[in-house]
């Protein structure tokens, strides 16, 4: 049994149907479709250019999946709730060139699963179902995620919000969140200031960021916000670079997030002949971050703190990151953030260059050290 591509003559959709070869007299053999299995979907993930007022962010932690957008009613039916890290999604199949026996590969976009292999091919005799390895995967989403277009608004800071460093309650280990700042006006206080699971970013595309102009969002999530924020701590070389078969920005995630490298497989169309012309890792949030930005530059707070002047408050400490975009016309405070409480009153909330704790003068990196540690990737 195999998979074969048929195009519906009155719709013009690429069908996969389940397939045998059968021998007739005289040793001939001929093709048998069995039965229809699926529509092939479109590589280009926005194919008519138009988005869906209703989506879906899901995203897996530990594996090169963290971007993908769901648009379809259909799979927005198979999440449970509004956010949760319990769906179990239907694989989205693409072709993917051959193997080198010649059997046809496909590509499963949804688990980021090559599709094809004899063991796949008795599964599918077995099931029925065309399904991937990963099909039963649990996987994070948010419905409905926050969407902001960078155009629309004075200023917009998006960071990757990472467990606390130091604290005097306890700091349990997390994912990263996605924080968004949004102010209308340069001068007016912020319409949004807070954490969130995974956001939908909207820009021009006259920009020409990527290589398929069908794009008009970049989804940021946890993993792919980590990846960024740990690759500039960590002065990697970081770029991005389009598949040379679809088009589609190219995402590091994991151990791929770590190392940088030539050759570059593509999450959309499951294609590996893509090379970049320096090792690097490759992220769609590196042309959001250079292309938006009015400052890159950053500037060490003219402020110190020493915590010793406050006895019997509480406090919360975080090494202040990167943003992933900063469209304001000034540059970001790279410093040590810090929240001291007294009973339930905040009297401190601010950036500085220098925290003195118990004596000892902190050190950033350490800090930032720390933070990734308690990170859950």
């Amino acid at each position: 049994m195999f998979v074969e591509r048929k195009i519906n003559p009155t719709t013009g959709a690429v069908e996969l149907w389940s397939a045998q070869w059968e021998n007739q007299a005289g040793g001939a053999a001929r093709k048998v479709l069995l039965e229809k299995i699926g529509d092939e979907q479109p590589v280009d993930p926005e194919a008519d250019g138009t988005p869906q007022e209703r989506a879906a962010i899901c995203w897996a932690y530990g594996r090169t999946l963290g971007n993908i957008a769901v648009l379809s009613p259909t799979l927005l039916g198979n999440f449970p709730g509004k956010h949760g890290d319990n769906a179990t999604l239907p694989c989205d199949f693409v072709h993917a060139g051959k193997y080198r026996n010649g059997a046809d590969r496909w590509w499963c976009r949804t688990h980021q699963s090559h599709w094809g292999t004899k063991a796949d091919l008795a599964a599918l005799k077995q099931s029925g179902k065309l399904q991937c390895s990963d099909h039963a995967q649990h996987m994070n989403y948010v419905v409905g995620p926050l969407t902001v277009n960078v155009d629309s608004h004075a200023e917009v800071g998006i960071w990757c919000s990472l467990p606390a460093a130091l604290s005097t309650h306890e700091i349990k280990p997390r994912p990263p969140k996605i924080h968004v700042h949004v102010r209308e006006n340069a001068e007016d206080c912020k319409t949004i200031d807070r954490d969130f699971n995974a956001i939908s970013l909207l820009y021009s595309t006259k920009l020409g960021l990527f290589g398929n102009t069908e794009i008009t969002r970049v989804n940021i999530t946890p993993p792919s916000a980590f990846e960024f924020v740990t690759a500039i701590e960590s002065k990697k070389d970081m770029d991005c670079i389009s598949c040379s078969h679809c088009g589609y920005p190219h995402l590091d995630l994991g151990d791929f997030g770590k190392t940088p490298h030539r050759k570059h497989f593509c999450g959309n169309c499951g294609r590996d002949s893509t090379w970049s012309k320096k090792p690097i890792i490759s992220t769609p949030l590196k042309p959001l971050h250079d292309r938006y930005a009015k400052d890159l530059t950053y500037e060490t707070p003219d402020r110190s703190l020493n915590l010793d002047d406050y006895p019997g408050c509480t406090y919360t400490i975080w090494a202040s990151t990167p943003a992933i975009v900063w469209t304001a016309a000034r540059p970001q405070e790279f410093g040590i953030h810090v929240h001291v409480h007294k009973g339930t009153e905040r009297i401190v909330d601010d950036t500085f260059g220098q925290v003195t704790l118990n004596g000892e003068t902190l050190e950033r990196p350490k800090l930032i050290e720390a933070m990734i540690a308690r990170s859950i990737i």
